[in-house]
């Protein structure tokens, strides 16, 4: 996704106009669904009048394209600024530029990390060579399309505060530096120097749009590339925290001792790269014959490690290399130089089978080693024995005599790098209330399912390929198959659907083995691993009733070890239960609904809670042309409150349906406030006079919006249309889908400045699509008569 795209030309317009920021941070609202605190507009303030300036040479040619705010495909990592063209041999080139506005910087003994002010203290951070040459590297490594189409990536650095040059350019940094050169506040000429030397020639074919519009290669399974890195081999490229903890973790290990104890608390959301990091750190320090282990309450993703590694090394090692959170209760202090806990939010306080062994597993594994790292995420709680938070490992570290020290992870990899669909999710399902409303602009597959045995068979074919979809559900079936082989579990009668959980055959490897898509999996068996698509079965547990979430411990099996000791923390304490059940229940259909690294599927048993569900997304199948039902008054495939032009009071709760084939003229507030059909949106929708529905047909903007969606737009918006999806109207125009003289495209326009003021010179509606055939609209006359009737908001 991109928040600006321009030429050179056009963006020396907007900085010198100073509309540069108001641009940016429009479409960051518009795209991201996220306001844009006062420091960092400041910074886009600064930070872009300083590339102008490096711009203004001559040599760069003034069709150079220039991208900002790039998000890196299945990150949510955003590269400042992109100089896009042709170098002397005209090859395509996009030069990635890490903009910093730090002042001064301290040199580190640790890899590629140094100190600078950052959010009020000085901070170790990335050094920025190492994170433009990371993006550039990402990109390469994700995006199919520049490397089929060998688009070269050049990174650099430009910290336009900074005066001295001994810190930044020290020759510890060199390794990084050589890959991406880095320029202070009197290398500005050196900058434009480098510039001018990558991108000699315009960029005449789009470089950014195809970089951005290319194919994306799924990210890495860990389980898949675990036995390479045992091998030694860097399977995954760490960026931004994810390379400040690992070379954190590298220096306290180097540094903790018997009379000086460290522990390292990194907490993070789903596929921060958690375990990434965690299997980095005991791949590297066994490398440096330190006794390490890694350690987790769940057996699952141990038991798929394992298996990935059988036949690569001896059993006995592998098992020496992979525990449980419950072998430490007899260890001798200090018999570890590290230990590794992931997912340590699973711990529990007790080991043993009826857990009554030991005082406390976190103090056990404090104990037990000189440096301990704890990778946790309190979220994903899920049962009701779960102790691990953070002030318990402090607390305990406290009573072990060691040092603590936190830091956290944000680099998301997972549900596409998408915080959007995470943030939504926190909020769907009534966890903490974000601005994430809807899933406009999430590029994250999520779909709702009205039959159980469709989203079965949607997932036995995204799983023929690789073997990396699967089906999961909330633990509220008795497992009968664990008796009885034949017996089936999970039976929904209405639908014909019949299932068992995951066999004894498989245990803990149901979310590797071979034959098992058709089985159905709970969060004992998935946590800590990942698929590339999940289907989760929502049971009577998690419901909706009047837009609230109501959740009820008592629906789970009685098998379930989740919810065990509830009923006696009812009867003794029922409003703490109640709180305590209500939280493990939303955690477990949050950690279900983030085991997909491309999309989720869904099913809820209640109908409410499908309904819900289905509110906020579309259906993906193509819908008929706009036909309005007679005998009912709604209209096809809009699955919201239809009302007539006499039923409702104008946008307070509805806004009007509005056919565009008969949009002519003078299209405006009053044309569509006389529509004859109303939609109520949806509570979480401001409703406001200038919205309207409408019903897009073709497949010129599939990419954005499916053949037949039902869309909301704003009419006749105002300020800048660049880089927006609106809906035009022109003589010159001819739709492909639908040959009217209106076209829902992207809009991009090119400016020169005519007696002071900036002027449109043309403009170009691009389709953005995976159909073949169609083609950029350009119009470079009559200007003026070009009509903006609306802007595309979301699809309904």
């Amino acid at each position: 996704m991109l928040v600006y795209n321009a030429t050179k030309q056009q963006f020396i317009d907007d900085v010198r106009a100073n509309i540069i920021a108001d641009a940016i941070q429009n479409e960051v609202a518009r795209k991201l669904n996220r306001n844009s605190p006062r420091n960092e507009v400041k910074s886009w303030e600064c930070s872009l009048r300083f590339m102008m300036s490096a711009l203004l040479d001559e040599g760069i040619p003034a069709s150079a394209g220039v991208a900002i705010e790039y998000n890196i495909p299945l990150t949510n990592r955003r590269v400042d600024f992109i100089l896009t063209g042709k170098n002397h041999q005209r090859d395509d080139v996009a030069v990635i530029v890490e903009l910093k506005q730090w002042q001064f910087v301290e040199v580190t003994k640790k890899d590629a990390i140094v100190r600078t002010q950052l959010g009020g203290s000085v901070r170790e951070t990335n050094h920025p060579s190492y994170q433009a040459w990371s993006y550039s590297a990402l990109i390469a490594d994700y995006n199919e399309t520049v490397r089929s189409e060998s688009i070269r990536l050049v990174p650099c650095a430009y910290l336009h505060n900074m005066k001295q040059a001994d810190e930044i350019n020290d020759p510890c940094y060199e390794p990084h530096t050589s890959l991406a050169p880095v320029f202070i506040s009197p290398d500005a000429l050196k900058l434009s120097e480098f510039l001018s030397k990558h991108i000699k020639y315009g960029d005449s074919n789009g470089i950014m749009y195809r970089i951005e519009h290319g194919v994306i290669k799924p990210s890495k399974n860990l389980a898949d590339a675990l036995a390479s890195m045992m091998q030694g081999n860097a399977e995954f490229l760490m960026i931004d925290e994810q390379k400040l903890v690992y070379e954190t973790a590298i220096d306290l290990a180097h540094r903790a001792g018997s009379e000086n104890k460290k522990c390292l608390i990194v907490k993070g959301g789903p596929g921060t790269g958690k375990s990434v990091v965690a299997i980095n750190l005991l791949v590297e320090l066994t490398k440096r014959e330190m006794m390490t282990q890694y350690v987790s309450r769940n057996s699952a993703p141990r038991e798929v490690f394992k298996k990935k590694l059988t036949g690569t090394s001896k059993k006995t090692h592998i098992d020496n290399l992979f525990k449980g959170s419950g072998s430490y209760v007899n260890a001798k202090p200090d018999t570890f130089h590290v230990l590794i806990v992931d997912e340590a939010h699973r711990l529990n306080e007790k080991s043993g089978m009826y857990q009554n062994l030991g005082e406390s597993q976190i103090k056990e594994v404090i104990t037990a080693s000189r440096l301990s790292i704890f990778f946790i995420d309190e979220a994903q709680r899920v049962t009701l024995k779960d102790v691990g938070t953070v002030e318990e490992i402090r607390r305990r570290a406290a009573e072990c005599g060691a040092d603590v020290q936190e830091l956290e992870l944000a680099s998301q990899f997972r549900c596409n790098g998408s915080d959007g669909y995470l943030a939504w999710l926190d909020n769907a399902l009534q966890i903490r209330t974000t601005t994430n409303i809807d899933l406009s602009d999430i590029d994250y597959e999520f779909q709702v399912f009205d039959d159980p045995s469709a989203m079965r068979r949607a997932i036995i074919e995204k799983n023929r390929k690789t073997n990396k979809a699967r089906m999961v559900a909330g633990y509220c079936w008795p497992w009968a198959s664990k008796k009885d082989k034949h017996a089936m579990d999970i039976v929904l009668p209405e639908h014909g659907f019949e299932a068992q959980w995951n066999l004894d055959d498989d245990g803990m490897l149901w979310a590797i083995a071979e034959d098992s898509v058709d089985q159905i999996g709970c969060i004992h068996t998935c946590q800590g691993l990942e698929f590339d698509y999940v289907g989760v079965i929502i049971g009577e547990d998690f419901v909706i009733r009047g837009g609230r979430v109501v959740t009820d411990a008592g629906k789970r099996a009685e098998q379930d070890r989740s919810v065990r000791g509830y009923k006696k923390m009812f009867k003794e304490q029922p409003e703490n239960a109640r709180v305590l059940a209500d939280q493990i229940i939303k955690n477990t259909y949050r950690t279900l609904m983030t085991r997909g690294q491309k999309g989720c599927y869904v099913y809820a048993t209640d109908l409410e809670t499908r309904e819900y569900f289905s509110a906020f997304v579309r259906s993906q199948e193509a819908t008929e042309p706009l036909d309005v039902a007679e005998d009912t008054g709604t209209l096809d495939d809009l699955h919201l409150p239809i009302m007539t032009r006499d039923e409702v009071v104008p946008f307070e709760r509805h806004v009007p349906v509005y056919d565009l084939s008969i949009a002519a003229g003078e299209f405006g507030e009053m044309q569509i406030a006389n529509a004859e059909y109303w939609v109520e949106l949806p509570d979480f929708m401001r409703v406001s006079p200038d919205l309207f529905v409408s019903r897009v047909v073709g497949e010129s903007m599939n990419r954005r919006i499916p053949n037949g969606a039902w869309c909301l737009f704003r009419a006749n918006p105002g300020g800048t249309r660049q880089g927006k999806v609106v809906v035009v109207q022109h003589r010159a125009i001819e739709d492909p889908d639908h040959g009217g003289s209106f076209t829902i495209k992207l809009y991009q326009s090119e400016k020169i400045e005519e007696y002071g003021e900036l002027m449109n010179k043309r403009i170009v509606l691009k389709p953005q699509t995976n159909a073949f055939g169609y083609k950029d609209i350009v119009l470079e006359e009559e200007l003026d008569d070009l009509k903006v009737i609306g802007e595309f908001l979301s699809v309904l």
